[in-house]
Protein backbone atom coordinates (compact mmCIF):
# COMPACT_ATOMS: atom_id res chain seq x y z
CA UNK A 1 0.00 0.00 0.00
CA UNK A 2 2.09 2.77 1.22
CA UNK A 3 5.62 0.61 1.34
CA UNK A 4 7.21 3.02 -1.28
CA UNK A 5 6.66 5.83 0.69
CA UNK A 6 9.69 5.28 3.42
CA UNK A 7 12.38 5.01 0.40
CA UNK A 8 10.84 7.58 -1.70
CA UNK A 9 11.23 9.88 1.40
CA UNK A 10 15.11 8.45 2.28
CA UNK A 11 15.93 9.04 -1.88
CA UNK A 12 14.32 13.06 -1.45
CA UNK A 13 16.63 13.53 1.87
CA UNK A 14 19.55 12.23 0.10
CA UNK A 15 19.18 13.65 -3.49
CA UNK A 16 18.83 17.36 -1.63
CA UNK A 17 22.27 16.53 0.22
CA UNK A 18 24.08 15.02 -2.47
CA UNK A 19 26.50 18.05 -2.69
CA UNK A 20 27.21 17.99 0.36
CA UNK A 21 28.51 13.86 0.41
CA UNK A 22 31.78 13.53 -0.78
CA UNK A 23 32.55 11.48 -4.11
CA UNK A 24 34.15 9.03 -2.73
CA UNK A 25 30.58 7.54 -1.21
CA UNK A 26 28.64 7.53 -4.53
CA UNK A 27 25.89 8.80 -2.95
CA UNK A 28 24.33 8.64 -6.65
CA UNK A 29 24.09 4.88 -6.62
CA UNK A 30 22.45 4.79 -3.27
CA UNK A 31 20.04 7.56 -5.21
CA UNK A 32 19.71 5.26 -8.47
CA UNK A 33 18.20 2.06 -5.98
CA UNK A 34 16.26 4.20 -4.22
CA UNK A 35 14.37 5.92 -6.71
CA UNK A 36 14.29 3.18 -9.24
CA UNK A 37 12.92 0.80 -6.17
CA UNK A 38 10.83 3.70 -5.50
CA UNK A 39 9.18 4.40 -9.02
CA UNK A 40 9.02 0.90 -9.41
CA UNK A 41 6.48 0.12 -6.52
CA UNK A 42 4.57 3.04 -7.13
CA UNK A 43 3.94 2.07 -10.32
CA UNK A 44 2.53 -1.60 -9.49
CA UNK A 45 0.64 0.32 -6.73
CA UNK A 46 -1.19 2.23 -9.08
CA UNK A 47 -1.65 -0.94 -11.55
CA UNK A 48 -3.47 -2.76 -8.83
CA UNK A 49 -5.58 0.43 -7.75
CA UNK A 50 -4.17 1.57 -4.44
CA UNK A 51 -2.76 4.62 -5.74
CA UNK A 52 -5.65 6.89 -6.77
CA UNK A 53 -5.29 10.23 -9.06
CA UNK A 54 -7.99 11.74 -6.30
CA UNK A 55 -7.40 13.04 -2.62
CA UNK A 56 -6.26 11.13 -0.50
CA UNK A 57 -4.36 9.47 -3.46
CA UNK A 58 -3.41 6.45 -1.22
CA UNK A 59 -6.52 4.23 -1.06
CA UNK A 60 -6.05 2.47 2.62
CA UNK A 61 -5.82 6.76 3.90
CA UNK A 62 -9.83 6.26 3.29
CA UNK A 63 -10.58 4.78 6.77
CA UNK A 64 -8.65 4.55 9.88
CA UNK A 65 -8.50 1.18 10.07
CA UNK A 66 -6.92 0.86 6.69
CA UNK A 67 -4.60 3.57 8.36
CA UNK A 68 -3.54 1.64 10.82
CA UNK A 69 -2.46 -0.87 8.34
CA UNK A 70 -0.61 1.55 6.05
CA UNK A 71 1.71 3.22 8.81
CA UNK A 72 2.04 -0.90 9.96
CA UNK A 73 3.40 -1.82 6.27
CA UNK A 74 5.54 1.58 6.62
CA UNK A 75 7.09 0.92 9.20
CA UNK A 76 8.19 -2.94 8.61
CA UNK A 77 8.36 -3.11 4.71
CA UNK A 78 9.09 0.34 3.75
CA UNK A 79 11.69 0.41 6.75
CA UNK A 80 13.29 -2.82 5.78
CA UNK A 81 13.39 -1.99 1.84
CA UNK A 82 15.19 1.08 2.85
CA UNK A 83 17.38 -0.66 5.11
CA UNK A 84 19.37 -3.18 2.22
CA UNK A 85 19.19 -1.07 -0.11
CA UNK A 86 21.64 1.14 2.09
CA UNK A 87 23.16 -1.72 3.01
CA UNK A 88 23.91 -2.76 -0.25
CA UNK A 89 25.25 0.76 -1.25
CA UNK A 90 27.42 0.68 1.83
CA UNK A 91 28.64 -3.02 0.43
CA UNK A 92 29.08 -1.52 -3.53
CA UNK A 93 30.99 1.78 -1.89
CA UNK A 94 33.45 -1.17 0.39
CA UNK A 95 33.96 -3.12 -3.05
CA UNK A 96 34.72 0.27 -4.92
CA UNK A 97 37.08 1.35 -2.31
CA UNK A 98 39.11 -1.95 -1.83
CA UNK A 99 39.26 -1.76 -5.82
CA UNK A 100 40.14 1.53 -6.14
CA UNK A 101 43.24 0.68 -3.44
CA UNK A 102 44.49 -2.69 -5.28
CA UNK A 103 46.08 -1.15 -8.02
CA UNK A 104 48.25 0.95 -5.78
CA UNK A 105 48.99 -1.61 -3.55
CA UNK A 106 50.30 -4.07 -6.33
CA UNK A 107 52.10 -1.35 -7.56
CA UNK A 108 53.73 -0.83 -4.55
CA UNK A 109 54.47 -4.42 -3.75
CA UNK A 110 56.27 -4.81 -7.20
CA UNK A 111 58.63 -1.71 -6.92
Amino acid sequence: MGCFVVPTTVGIITTACRKEVPEKYHVNWLNTMLWGGSIGLAVEHVAHGEIVSSFPFLTAMKSAAELSVLLNEMATIGVAMTIICVAAWAVMVKAAWIMEERPAVENAQTA
